[in-house]
C-alpha cells in the first residue's frame, strides 16, 4: 500500500499543478496581440508602432495588452490613448464596446474620449498616455 499510495499522490499532485498552470495561462495576456472593439485580435507591429489609424474603429478602440495601452477613436480622426490598467484593482481592461472601455474584473467602465469613469466600482479615470499619429500610423510617443 505504501508505494501504491505514494504513486497515486504523485499523479494527483502533477495533475493539480498542471491544472493550475492551465488556469493561469488561460487568464494571462502574455501575447503580443491587440483586442479590438469587434473582438478580433491582431499582432502588434514591432518598433513602437501600435497600429494603423484604419485599425482603430470609430466610436471604439483597440487594447494593446503588452504595452498596457488602449487606443480609442471617439470621433473620426480623433485618437486618444489611455492606460489599459484599471484604476480599481489593477486588472487589464478587456474590451471596448458601446463607447466605453470595460474592465472584466469588476465591470468598471471608462469613457473612450477622456478615460473618465462612467460606471464603478473604479473611482479614478484611466490615465492618459502619449501617442503620435503620423499619417496613417499610430506610435508610442
Amino acid at each position: 500500500m505504501g508505494d501504491d499510495l505514494r504513486s497515486r499522490r504523485t499523479v494527483f499532485a502533477g495533475v493539480g499543478a498542471g491544472g493550475l498552470a492551465l488556469a493561469i495561462s488561460a487568464c494571462g495576456g502574455g501575447s503580443d496581440t491587440a483586442q479590438t472593439s469587434g473582438g478580433t485580435e491582431s499582432g502588434t507591429p514591432a518598433g513602437g508602432m501600435l497600429a494603423k489609424t484604419a485599425d482603430i474603429p470609430v466610436g471604439g478602440g483597440t487594447i494593446f495588452k503588452d504595452q498596457k495601452i488602449v487606443v480609442t477613436q471617439p470621433t473620426s480622426g480623433q485618437f486618444k490613448a489611455f492606460s489599459a490598467v484599471c484604476t480599481h484593482n489593477g486588472c487589464t481592461v478587456g474590451s471596448v464596446e458601446n463607447g466605453v472601455i470595460v474592465c472584466p474584473c469588476h465591470n468598471s467602465k471608462f469613457g473612450i474620449a477622456d478615460g473618465a469613469v462612467t460606471d464603478g466600482p473604479a473611482d479614478k479615470p484611466l490615465p492618459a498616455q502619449k501617442i503620435k499619429v503620423d499619417g496613417d500610423q499610430i506610435t508610442l510617443a
